[in-house]
């Protein structure tokens, strides 16, 4: 989730309208193929097969939600910059002339935002707080927050470029079923395996975008021109993104759940009907096509029934085993590896910080455990809420 920027790469697939015997004849015409003529492209039916005005194979739609989720991302995020309030709890805050918009302090948050207080506090995945404090909508509400601006500017171009194509394919309610299912997804598996510090972003329904693109284009395969192009491409911009993940202080395993829970929901949602279905309920008057038995191929039917069954079971034994407080940790003990993988040049040590504090009449003097560092605070009537990240401030 934080810190993940998708590679920005296009995948354009076109569609091939002549499958063979599929082809559109004249009535009363001879039931020979006509000739196709040298160079015309694979997308184009003949102009002596089918009359002036060619039909479109499929629906455009008009791209509404994704940019309305943009919009709604972009206005949660500046009503956490109105509630974190920097300068009210710190005397370094970045951009102090934006006021109460002003980012935390760059040791403290180098993304340009909130502090971990006040994402907790909006609903960032915090797993304690989903087992012990039965607040299991955490695990759809951390998917519209986001760590700062470098964070929210890299998920939300990231967005615009992939779920727009997808939405103006599919339509608004199959794209956005995805894209929020995923999220939850992601969120879910991330929750099973970093049980301390708290998550957030669109990171995870981003990857099911891309998990959806590819089981789009496996189910659909027989009615895509430039096949092995684009697979080639969109596993190579997957694989790079989750190589990424494996950075410090990035939740690849949201990025994980995210990705597979896409993966099977594009197998259920974005399924296409076979060309030779489509061309005969298309058929020009005065034209025919050979009739065709089933809207869909047998391997369609099956990928479909597999992948509703894995994300019904999937998702319903996750929810089960998170509530019951599991970690999966302990029943994989090299799973942790696919999100961080130590080396000499950074650790995958938790980062979280531990203080001591103590109360003096209206003050309270705090000492972080890692450091040494000491200092001596009023005493508020919020002072509670506030000490994770004074505590925070301290230890950097």
């Amino acid at each position: 989730m934080v810190g993940e920027e998708l590679a920005h790469n296009a995948v354009e697939i076109k569609v091939h309208s002549q499958m063979g015997d599929n082809d559109v004849h004249p009535v009363g015409s001879s039931s020979k193929l006509l000739p196709k003529r040298s160079g015309q492209s694979p997308a184009v039916p003949s102009r002596q097969q089918v009359p002036s005005g060619n039909f479109s194979l499929f629906r455009r739609w008009v791209s509404w939600l994704v940019p309305l989720f943009v919009v709604v991302n972009i206005v949660i995020f500046f009503i956490a910059m109105y509630v974190n309030n920097c300068p009210k709890n710190s005397e370094s805050c970045v951009g102090k002339f934006l006021g109460r918009f002003s980012f935390q302090p760059i040791k403290e948050n180098p993304l340009l935002g909130p502090s971990s207080t006040t994402l907790e506090k909006m609903g960032a995945l915090d797993v304690d707080k989903v087992v012990h404090g039965h607040e299991p909508w955490r695990l759809v509400s951390c998917i519209w927050l986001h760590a700062g601006v470098f964070h929210i500017l890299s998920n939300m171009l990231s967005l615009l470029f992939i779920g727009i194509r997808l939405e103006q394919e599919f339509g608004f309610i199959r794209i956005g079923l995805v894209y929020v299912i995923s999220g939850f997804g992601g969120s879910l598996l991330s929750a099973l395996f970093i049980q301390s510090g708290i998550s957030v972003g669109a990171s995870g329904a981003l990857f099911g975008l891309l998990g959806g693109m590819l089981s789009e284009l496996i189910t659909n395969w027989t009615i895509y021109a430039n096949k092995l192009a684009a697979l080639s491409t969109l596993v190579l911009i997957i694989v790079i993104n989750l190589a990424v993940g494996i950075l410090p202080h990035v939740d690849n395993f949201a990025h994980i759940g995210g990705f597979l829970s896409g993966f099977l929901l594009g197998f259920v949602l974005l399924i296409r009907p076979q060309f030779g279905w489509i061309n005969q309920k298309a058929c020009p008057p005065g034209y025919i096509a050979p009739p065709v038995k089933s809207k869909h191929k047998t391997y369609q039917y099956v990928l479909w029934v597999f992948s509703l069954v894995l994300l019904i079971v999937g998702f319903t034994g996750g929810l089960i085993a998170l509530l019951r407080g599991t970690d999966l940790n302990n029943q994989c003990s090299w799973c942790h590896y696919l999100s961080c993988v130590p080396n000499s040049l950074w650790s995958c040590k938790s980062d979280k910080v531990y203080c001591e504090s103590s109360e003096f009449g209206n003050q309270f003097n705090l000492t972080c455990l890692s450091n040494g560092k000491s200092r001596i605070y009023p005493l508020s009537d919020d002072t509670s809420s506030q000490v994770q990240q004074l505590c925070s401030q301290l230890c950097s």
